[in-house]
């Protein structure tokens, strides 16, 4: 039973630089005691070892029952005898191996590697083969893991395994009425992704599975509810599904002698565990996070993040219903969460729904949505089942009106079109959610939606039609309402939300149109967003709901800490707590209990400053010497391989669920008190430790909190975070922008000061550019203040010069004048120059020409050479412009014509100056050489740039004797000969002293024309 051990887990996926997963951890040293128990020894001995071992006590039953279930993960070929050993050994059903199976296909799934991937199935199928009690959830629980939406080879692999499960051991499922429920569910809904040619055999498989249990165990199935109708409906097409769907509305009997009819159906509302189970694990995570802890106005990287994760294929627009479904029917957040700034469920709807590309799609995602209205009872369904909706479409009327207009005429037409033998039924229950949603206030009036003017005339005909008992006002509309209607926004990122004790059973409406939400004295309500404040009257703690979750040794403790407001006693009691959580007997199951009793004990500390006003060792070290921190202190002192340490970390976790501002605290600890000195680098294992379990999306979230409660903690925590998490904050320019859009002119200097000082590095010479073209789009002091902050770094400006390409004059002016201001300072470079011409010519944008010109009166010599370099060097490939606009650089490439125009356009600015730049040789020389060979339409548009070059040709018309056939006498002439390009630079290297010597002579022969004279006459 020996396993070889690598350098990394064989368990899960990870780097090197990952820390070492808990779980595998625990597993690994269980597989180290079975094989120290049986190594060397015959099979029959090695049995006798273990089971000797297994009757000492309850803990070394587990340890050698995981120790086997490592072995059977990571070891195949030793799968077989392990499975056998466990059952021989187990004295608890299996229970621990179940328990360890559930919790590694809820958090751990994901991150498993190949093998332990496959033997895990494997495993699932060996506990239903044996009917061990409790397989059945561990089969449900992985059924859960098929993602809906997701025809990739490993999610194919495991829908096609657990499938055959499900047909292999068919007498263990017909015996799990919830089993079989929970299996049709998943399927009917998988079915509807595989309809590709190379998944047409699975298809058939999950079709015909599906159809045996309908017509076998329909009593079963019928727990499912109405999003029973909703699955069939989609798949009804399917010639075995047709006839039963037939059977379900004209002969419902033949399926059970129960079944009345497709109406019983309706009317049953889906259970909450059918909703859930077509979510993973981790779409359910990251949703959950997303309706309870991300606030409004905040959500956009949330979504990118979830939509780059699970919305990015053409096969994922199925997984949006089930999206909406989850959230209209288990997302149900408290009075407390709807009263907050938390983001709301019609926010995540409306996002959903307007990233739906398909029109099939889009129509089922509003029947997802609308789908609790069309049978809505009172009496049985819930008012939060249907609020999204009314939501979404109240909310999306002025910022995106056609996503409001469309979900109106959806709910018109479902009416009819849904069943038309039910369209009585329909229509009442559509009735029954509109006159609910008014009683529960969550709008006050449906006339301002119904009836407004932003919708067309043939729609708001066709609701009047429909719902003419919603379509009136109850009090004929002031003009004072119709004026505050038009200026209520309605967008997103607004706070709608009033702070009530309640949502919908208060008096006063939550979201209202109300002739009182303008003021007595005319002025209009303002409905900007705005973060809802924690009250400023202090209310005395009420930790009365959680005290009975503690035991009573903790539960004295934490009375004792309310009852004290000393400082220096709160942090005695504390020092108790922490070390009764330290304990090796403590039950962990008290954690949530007692970190909501604590949030509710220290929420006045997390008010209040943190940062002291004077900034002193002292100041410092007494702002840290509060009761909350003793939890940072006993975590700074300990090794992170004492066994209290990961319990800490888990209370700390627990903690920032409920008080989320902790982890800005700690980041503050971890900096300015003395014995965290060099111990930054535990926020990781903290962050890592939270449900977040991502270093970046934490540091980012309590940095966001940090800049919204005290933008002086920010700026004193910045160089901090910059130097200890370089990979987390400058690869982006999140930070960054959090930083500039609430920092003063004062804070950015001192930022300043920190760059120059080398205590601050903002940016690095792999990312600078890409968090510059970010910055593109931010507010113009943003920018300003990320640009001063740029400059004050030492990075080269050839760097970040290829933004240039990105700016455009009329968008990008605050980019456009720092860069100018210090491309100034800066000496030309081929580079620079050709960065600079590159820009398009516009008769507005003076960037290029002023740059130009400040370049000519100082640098004018290398700037010549430069400028003559790109001219020569566009001229010779005048016809592979189209070859250049069709590569795949990103980069703009530079032509003739626009270095031409650029050149005209610095000839005028030059031209009532003394700057002689013109009549540098190697500019002259270079307008020569491209005369030479430019088409007549070039000469003509150019001509005065090019005379320049004329009256230089002249000035060599008469050289002596041995060289008078060096220069062509013609445009026509030069046409067939033109010098190459080291013969003119030789040429001008050799007769330099001439040309100074007998400046004046060529003169004599200038004409009238812009054609030279010949001079061989």
């Amino acid at each position: 039973m020996e396993a070889k051990e690598g350098k990394k887990g064989r368990l899960l996926l990870g780097s090197q630089l990952d820390a070492k997963d808990e779980l595998e951890e625990r597993l690994e040293r269980c597989v180290g005691i079975v094989q120290a128990l049986t190594n060397g020894l015959s099979e029959r001995e090695a049995n006798d070892a273990l089971t000797a071992n297994v009757c000492k006590g309850q803990q070394q039953h587990e340890e050698v029952c995981l120790g086997l279930f490592s072995l059977l993960l990571t070891e195949p070929a030793q799968a077989q005898r392990c499975y056998r050993d466990l059952t021989l050994l187990s004295r608890d059903g299996m229970s621990i191996v179940l328990l360890k199976i559930n919790q590694i296909l809820m958090e751990k799934f994901l991150k498993l590697q190949d093998t332990p991937r496959t033997q895990l199935v494997w495993l699932v199928k060996e506990l239903v083969k044996s009917g061990v009690v409790g397989a059945d959830g561990v089969l449900m629980t992985l059924l859960k893991q098929i993602a809906g939406g997701d025809i990739s080879s490993k999610n194919l692999w495991l829908s096609e395994n657990v499938l055959e499960i499900l047909l292999d051991q068919k007498e263990f499922v017909l015996k799990n009425g919830m089993l079989i429920a929970m299996s049709v569910y998943t399927y009917l809904r998988l079915i509807v992704d595989h309809g590709a040619p190379n998944l047409l055999i699975l298809r058939q498989k999950e079709v015909d599975y599906c159809i045996s249990m309908l017509r076998d165990k329909f009593a079963e199935c019928q727990i499912i509810g109405r999003d029973l109708v909703r699955l069939l409906q989609n798949v009804a097409r399917i010639p075995e599904v047709e006839l039963v769907w037939k059977d379900l509305l004209h002969s419902p009997q033949v399926l059970s002698p129960q079944f009345t009819g497709v109406l019983q159906l309706l009317t049953a509302r889906t259970s909450r565990k059918f909703l859930a189970c077509r979510l993973t694990p981790d779409m359910e995570t990251k949703l959950l996070f997303m309706t309870s802890r991300v606030r409004f106005g905040q959500q956009k990287r949330y979504q990118d993040w979830f939509q780059r994760q699970y919305l990015s294929t053409a096969e994922s627009q199925s997984l949006r219903c089930d999206l909406i479904r989850y959230i209209c029917g288990v997302v149900h957040p408290s009075n407390e969460v709807l009263s907050s700034d938390i983001l709301p469920r019609w926010a995540i709807i409306g996002w959903l729904l307007t990233t739906c590309t398909s029109n099939v799609a889009a129509s089922n995602a509003k029947l997802a949505l609308f789908y609790d209205w069309l049978f809505f009872n009172p009496e049985k369904d819930s008012i939060m089942n249907i609020e999204p909706a009314i939501l979404v479409m109240h909310h999306s009327m002025k910022p995106h009106p056609a996503i409001t207009a469309t979900l109106l005429d959806f709910m018109c037409r479902i009416i009819p079109h849904f069943f038309p033998p039910l369209e009585t039924q329909v229509r009442q229950g559509v009735f029954n959610s509109l006159t609910f949603i008014m009683e529960k206030r969550v709008l006050a009036h449906l006339a301002p939606l119904f009836d407004n003017p932003k919708l067309d005339r043939e729609l708001r005909s066709m609701l009047r039609e429909r719902f003419p008992e919603f379509c009136s006002s109850p009090s004929p509309p002031t003009e004072g309402t119709v004026k505050m209607e038009e200026s209520v926004s309605m967008e997103m990122d607004n706070n709608v939300l009033d702070k009530e004790e309640g949502c919908y059973d208060n008096t006063e409406a939550a979201f209202s149109d109300d002739e009182e939400e303008v003021s007595n004295k005319g002025k209009k309500r303002e409905f900007r967003f705005h973060p809802i404040r924690e009250a400023v009257v202090e209310e005395p703690a009420d930790i009365t709901p959680w005290l009975d979750q503690l035991d009573d040794t903790m539960k004295e403790k934490v009375q004792g800490l309310q009852k004290t407001s000393d400082t220096e006693t709160q942090c005695e009691v504390m020092q108790e707590i922490v070390d009764l959580i330290l304990e090796e007997d403590f039950d962990q199951e008290q954690m949530s209990g007692l970190a909501s009793c604590l949030s509710e004990l220290f929420k006045d500390h997390f008010r209040g400053d943190v940062l002291p006003e004077e900034i002193t060792e002292e100041s410092l070290e007494e702002s840290v010497s509060k009761p909350v921190c003793l939890v940072f202190r006993n975590l700074v002192l300990m090794q992170e391989d004492n066994s209290g340490f990961s319990v800490l970390l888990d209370m700390l976790a627990e903690f920032y669920q409920k008080q989320p501002k902790i982890g800005y605290h700690l980041l503050y600890y971890l900096k300015a008190s003395k014995a965290a000195n060099g111990k930054m680098m535990l926020y990781e294992s903290f962050a890592q430790a939270t449900a977040l379990g991502d270093l970046h999306t934490c540091l980012m979230m309590d940095m966001k909190a940090c800049q919204e409660d005290d933008v002086r903690l920010l700026c004193y925590l910045t160089p901090s975070i910059y130097s200890e998490f370089p990979d987390e904050t400058l690869r982006s320019g999140e930070l960054l922008n959090m930083i500039v859009a609430v920092i003063d002119s004062t804070q950015l200097q001192e930022l300043m000061c920190h760059v120059m000082m080398g205590t601050l590095v903002m940016f690095r010479k792999d990312s600078v550019l890409n968090i510059l073209i970010q910055s593109l789009d931010w507010e113009t002091f943003e920018q300003y203040s990320t640009w001063q902050l740029f400059l004050a770094h030492s990075i080269p400006l050839e760097t970040i010069i290829p933004i240039l390409q990105h700016l455009k004059y009329k968008e990008h002016p605050e980019a456009l004048s720092c860069l100018l201001l210090q491309l100034r300072r800066e000496k030309p470079s081929d580079e620079l120059v050709k960065m600079v011409l590159s820009r398009p010519c516009h008769s507005e944008d003076q960037f290029t020409t002023s740059l130009l010109r400040t370049w000519a009166s100082k640098q004018d010599d290398s700037l010549g050479e430069h400028i003559k370099n790109q001219l020569i060097k566009n001229n010779n490939q005048p016809r592979k412009r189209q070859s250049l606009r069709s590569s795949s650089s990103k980069l703009a490439q530079l032509t003739l014509e626009q270095i031409l125009e650029h050149m005209d356009n610095l000839r005028l600015s030059l031209s009532n100056s003394k700057n002689n730049f013109f009549s540098q040789t190697p500019i002259l020389q270079a307008l020569q050489h491209v005369q030479a060979s430019c088409d007549e339409s070039h000469k003509m548009r150019f001509s005065d740039l090019f005379s320049l070059a004329e009256e230089y040709e002249d000035s060599q018309s008469k050289p002596p004797k041995s060289r008078r056939k060096a220069p062509a006498s013609s445009p026509r002439s030069r046409k067939g000969a033109a010098p190459p390009c080291n013969a003119e630079e030789e040429s001008a290297s050799s007769s330099a002293s001439e040309e100074d010597s007998k400046p004046k002579a060529p003169k004599r022969k200038r004409k009238g024309s812009s054609a030279v004279g010949s001079d061989s006459d």
